[in-house]
């Protein structure tokens, strides 16, 4: 097969993304983002996402066509997110995508949204070395899964957070120390100018005998709100930004600490950190001096492909389409809530746990 174009649309939350793909090289990536118009409310509106993605859906395409330096005509496959996601957010992607393929007459593929972020790294870095251990951390997912062929193989899950995810951590205790939605960059700038031993945070499922892939935030969230309400109750100075430090390090403390004796009990020399939390100055800084202590390669996306966007779905579908995977039909339906089993998602109504 000769090289092929993939448009790929993502909308599983509050951003509109766009991307184009052609055999593994990046032509075009444009994102719109609604998230100014939830941060007045501290976090993510269903109602209000899904009437932006309808606003930004068209500009966001022509935008990546034109950045490509192509017309819709030039496209060979559509690629969307299906699932998981805001149901009515979805729901604008796939009806947008469905047009587009049908309009330019080439085939649908339905994508789970994390196994777009595992592949956004394949757009920086090559293909995926096989195995490797890739840790997912974003505001709603925290997983640890094993990976060999990304589109041809089922994908191991290693361990999943338990409770909150990684980056809903950093928004709840964002909220607490009084910083703005979202949490994540804002706890990562106010922990600049913080000292990390300032505050003894607990390690969730650290200890022996715990599950040693398993995450759980919740109780260093509670901790995080524990020690500012002791300072309010005692009308003592708060240190929002030495809070911000010590919980920004307890978090990437566990998160590489458990990706690094995943490597070593499976044996794997390459660690991928992907999603929104790999942005994190921290996590990325002590993944690197472990994995370098370790002798484990590390890859992670440039920070533009952290977050939510349409190129890391591209990317799920040009693989699956030079893999020779069947599209998805055209009754394909949406999974707000799909586990990740495969790369390819193609639920049916009726059937939300169908992957293919």
């Amino acid at each position: 097969m000769g090289k092929s174009v993939v448009l790929g649309i993502e909308s599983s939350c509050d951003e509109t993304g766009a991307g184009i793909v052609r055999d593994g090289e990046l032509l075009a990536h444009v994102v719109a983002s609604s998230m100014d118009e939830h941060a007045r409310y501290g976090g993510v509106v269903p109602e209000i996402a899904a009437r932006a993605h309808l606003h930004a859906f068209r500009p966001v395409v022509r935008r990546a066509l034109d950045q490509a330096g192509l017309r819709l005509a030039q496209i060979d496959a559509v690629a969307v997110t299906t699932g998981p996601g805001l149901s009515g957010a979805l729901q604008v992607g796939l009806a947008g995508a469905r047009t587009l393929a049908y309009s330019a007459g080439v085939p649908l593929y339905g994508v789970h949204h994390l196994a777009g972020h595992v592949a956004a790294d394949t757009l920086e870095h090559g293909p995926l070395p096989e195995p490797c251990v890739v840790l997912i951390v974003s505001g709603g997912h925290t997983s640890l899964l094993l990976v060999r062929d990304l589109v041809r193989e089922p994908i191991l899950h290693l361990g999943d957070t338990l409770d909150d995810a990684a980056g809903e951590c950093f928004d709840k205790v964002a909220r607490i120390l009084g910083l703005p939605y979202p949490g994540g960059p804002a706890i990562d700038r106010a922990a600049r100018d913080g000292d990390p031993r300032a505050v003894t945070f607990p390690r969730p499922l650290t200890r022996p005998g715990d599950d040693p892939y398993a995450f759980s935030f919740s109780g260093l969230k509670t901790a995080a709100a524990r020690w500012v309400e002791r300072h309010r109750l005692r009308g003592e100075q708060l240190s929002v930004a030495d809070g911000a430090a010590a919980l920004q390090e307890a978090v990437a403390d566990v998160l590489t600490r458990k990706a690094l004796a995943a490597c070593r009990a499976y044996d794997v020399q390459t660690l991928v950190v992907v999603g929104g939390v790999a942005a994190n100055s921290r996590v990325r800084g002590l993944a690197e001096e472990r994995c370098a202590a370790a002798g484990v390669e590390l890859r992670v996306p440039p920070m533009t492909l952290c977050t939510d966007n349409g190129a890391m779905i591209a990317a799920v579908g040009d693989l699956l389409l030079r893999s020779g995977a069947e599209p998805a039909p055209l009754n394909v339906s949406i999974d707000p809530s799909a586990p990740l089993e495969y790369a390819s998602l193609t639920p049916l109504p009726g059937s939300p746990r169908r992957a293919a």
